[in-house]
């Protein structure tokens, strides 16, 4: 079993090398990049300077020299091949050296580094709530199948999931924050939260993280949810079940020491790809109330073709993706003994 993990943490090296080879690409053939970003602005000063006047068309429309336009392109690496500008990169990589970004000048892992604990805060309370809700919920889905619990629990969580997280995010809003003014409309704090006491710094943290969380959550329960349920409902039909049950043990006894960790396995496998969305997280949550987390820095980072920042979010999450397959197969192994990975 220990070869078989350092081959799949081998294995993470080339995947990455890959995936951040294709990104990497695609950056530097989209249109819009800061070069182009620096053109537009300059026009534009230009245009609202009114030192337009008398120029001919062509230098209206090209504000910058081709020196400057070269000079440019050698700053920003993009005088050279593509390959050899991603290997630079890489070797910067390595070292801890995620680049500067092009928009705001400021270096890329310190922007990252300020947006984790806030994606991070958000991820394990999310991944805590689900596991801790989902498990028991599918339990007792399986147990009282075709119930009024079972179908009642089924249409509600349907619900949520039919309905976007982002969506309900606008309508808690509306209706608890602006309409009834029961929670904040934005933001992780309030703006006098130095001046709290510690109690009240949590207590003002907890009501800032009520709606946002609860719009992380709404459609993150069903695919878990069924997934317990439907698993643990197989192994209640299986053989060694019902031959227990024929030897005189209990159900209770049969569902709670037999059925349910064989259930676990496929819990156990989606438990380490959950490691990449604990930082990842909804840009259009964060967006809607004004969290600056992960998902909202990658999403700008796109918007505005923030190249060096795409790409540290992107390490980041690649690499916390192909790890956490690797905690996956740990976690089938710890669950389920007869697992062997040759």
């Amino acid at each position: 079993m220990t070869a078989y993990f350092i081959r799949r943490l081998l294995l993470v090296i080339p995947t990455f090398l890959g995936i951040t080879i294709m990104v990497f690409t695609i950056t530097r053939f989209v249109p819009g990049g800061p070069i182009e970003r620096m053109i537009a602005e300059a026009r534009m000063k230009n245009i609202n300077s009114g030192t337009v006047q008398g120029k001919t068309s062509a230098d209206q429309t090209q504000p910058l020299s081709e020196e400057q336009i070269e000079e440019l392109k050698k700053y920003y690496g993009f005088d050279k091949p593509v390959l050899t500008s991603y290997f630079l990169w890489l070797k910067k990589v390595i070292t801890g050296d995620l680049g500067i970004s092009t928009r705001y000048y400021d270096p890329v892992w310190d922007m990252i580094k300020e947006r984790i604990p806030i994606s991070l805060y958000f991820g394990l309370i999310s991944l805590f709530c689900i596991y801790g809700v989902c498990i028991p919920l599918g339990i007792a889905k399986a147990i009282k199948h075709k119930s009024s619990f079972d179908n009642l629990s089924s249409v509600i969580v349907f619900i949520g999931y039919a309905i976007p997280g982002w969506v309900v995010g606008i309508f808690l809003l509306i209706v608890l924050a602006s309409h009834w003014e029961f929670f904040p409309l934005g933001g992780l704090v309030s703006d006098d939260f130095e001046d709290f006491t510690l109690w009240g710094k949590v207590a003002d943290l907890l009501w800032h993280t009520m709606l946002p969380l609860f719009s992380y959550l709404v459609s993150a329960f069903t695919v878990m949810t069924f997934l317990m349920k439907n698993t643990l409902m197989d192994n209640l039909a299986s053989d060694y079940v019902r031959t227990a049950i024929a030897k005189g043990l209990s159900f209770k006894k049969a569902v709670f020491h037999h059925a349910i960790r064989n259930s676990m396995v496929p819990i156990a496998t989606s438990f380490g790809n959950n490691i990449s969305v604990i930082l990842t997280g909804s840009f259009l949550i964060e967006k809607i109330f004004n969290i600056n987390g992960m998902g909202l820095l990658g999403y700008e980072s796109v918007v505005q073709r923030d190249y060096p920042v795409v790409m540290g979010v992107l390490v980041v999450s690649s690499l916390l993706f192909l790890i956490g397959n690797v905690l996956s197969d740990i976690c089938v192994a710890a669950v389920d003994p007869r697992v062997e990975f040759n």
